[in-house]
């Protein structure tokens, strides 16, 4: 505890330590879900999605208050951070809209409508590259009646491929072909039409159109929305292209400003959303008001903002092996290739805290997995390659969690599928509140069994 309070600001909006020296992730008590499920778990609290929508639309609302924006604002989910039907139920709850990226997305999207989670005036924004069964399922929607599924155009072809299936007028987007840092190992994005090609496309292909308008400029950029020199002259060079496509397509009245908002990865994580939407409100007025034309609607897409810090793991630290004088390896009961898999894949880091024994003294040491890989470990940026836990003793259990993790590791990890060394997927909680505010947890996903790969495997 001295450590933590040393080195961060603590304690903090979601972490709190009791009078037992247990940590506690929004009034969840960790240690009582660990004795009710065992370890290794992953656990899903749905009241932060809904906070974090809530919040933005709140910070976009004050910005266009205050500069006095005559348009509206649409907060739409991008699907792939998350598919779980319990993301998206609790996510549906605050009047959002959804940003697709393949065929099956558009699956879900019919399910959810047969539910009524999801209305016709519901926003479809339909990205990525579109081939037969994706161009086939959005037809589908739109000539069932969803008008406001908007497919966004990734390249030359995809306008003849959808006015093919589709009955009746319907509107696009298109998408900037972003140019991408200077770090990257090419210039410019694989996905969408490049900013010199996108007004002579308009006009050789949907100016004279009666079947297709118009509707969206969509504008991605890989690093998400940062408050440096490259994402604002980006930003600029889309509303340049916006400004220029408005004076000769009216219907264009939409503007995704792409890219996501950065998640909580430490306890010093620093970031001023406020600021950042305020500056990009004021940058898409003035540049609209210098060149004469009408500001446009705002579209977000949020992924990992929306469902990232909704959720964490948790391990047991089952032994400690000394390799050398300097190295202590801490072995949890699990692997964090197959469970957080970024951590391994894009040396992405997580908030990771221990769960107990918050008065005992701490250690310096390393994190390894169950696998037989030697890239199967993790370290901290914080502290230099190691990490600071309480001291392991043999005879008092030791628990860490890995926070703000629910973004995109069951999809690359492989949910349900099979898993490196045949390590299994942990069991999976929902954590809910009820209607009196009161906490409540069920089980989603049993942990693997031997059965669930044997059978996979074709034995």
């Amino acid at each position: 505890m001295d450590l933590i309070e040393q080195t961060f600001d603590f304690p903090q909006p979601e972490f709190q330590v009791s009078e037992n020296h247990e940590l506690a992730f929004h009034g969840v008590d960790l240690m009582a879900l660990i004795k009710e499920y065992g370890t290794p778990l992953k656990f899903s609290y749905l009241p932060k999605i809904s906070e974090n929508i809530q919040r933005a639309k709140d910070w976009f609302h004050q910005a266009m208050n205050k500069h006095n924006y005559a348009a509206k604002y649409h907060y739409c989910y991008c699907t792939k951070s998350s598919h779980f039907k319990h993301v998206l139920d609790e996510a549906l709850k605050n009047n959002i809209h959804i940003e697709t990226s393949s065929a099956f997305d558009i699956n879900i999207v019919q399910t959810l409508k047969a539910e009524g989670k999801i209305q016709n005036d519901t926003y479809i924004l339909c990205n990525g590259f579109k081939r037969d069964q994706y161009i086939e399922n959005i037809a589908t929607l739109i000539n069932d009646g969803h008008k406001n599924c908007i497919p966004i155009i990734d390249n030359y072809e995809e306008v003849e491929l959808l006015s093919a299936r589709i009955n009746d007028p319907f509107e696009v987007g298109i998408r900037i072909a972003s140019e991408e840092e200077p770090k990257f190992e090419f210039y410019t994005s694989r996905l969408g039409i490049g900013y010199k090609n996108i007004v002579p496309f308009y006009e050789k292909v949907l100016r004279n159109n009666p079947n297709v308008k118009l509707r969206l400029l969509h504008f991605f950029i890989n690093t998400g929305i940062k408050d440096n020199a490259y994402y604002w002259n980006e930003l600029r060079k889309c509303l340049n292209v916006y400004t220029s496509l408005k004076k000769i397509a009216p219907s264009l009245t939409g503007l995704n400003i792409g890219g996501g908002f950065p998640i909580k990865n430490s306890l010093g994580f620093d970031y001023d959303y406020e600021y950042m939407i305020d500056e990009i409100i004021y940058q898409v007025k003035s540049t609209c008001e210098e060149a004469s034309v009408e500001v446009p609607d705002i579209f977000t897409e949020f992924g990992s903002f929306t469902v990232g810090e909704s959720a964490g793991a948790i391990y047991n630290v089952l032994y400690q092996k000394q390799q050398n004088d300097r190295e202590k390896w801490n072995m949890i009961d699990s692997s964090f290739i197959t469970t957080l898999p970024d951590s391994w894949a894009i040396n992405k880091r997580f908030i990771m805290l221990p769960i107990n024994n918050w008065d005992k003294e701490y250690e310096r040491v390393l994190l390894g997995g169950l696998t037989c890989d030697s890239d199967d470990y993790y370290n901290s940026e914080q502290h230099i390659n190691a990490i600071y836990l309480p001291k392991f003793r043999e005879n008092k259990p030791l628990y860490i969690g890995f926070f703000n993790t629910g973004a995109y590791q069951e999809s690359i990890g492989g949910f349900g599928g099979l898993q490196h060394c045949l390590i299994p997927n942990p069991k999976h909680i929902l954590i809910y509140r009820d209607e009196k505010g009161e906490i409540q947890t069920r089980l989603f996903a049993a942990q693997q069994t031997a059965d669930d790969f044997l059978q996979k495997l074709g034995y």
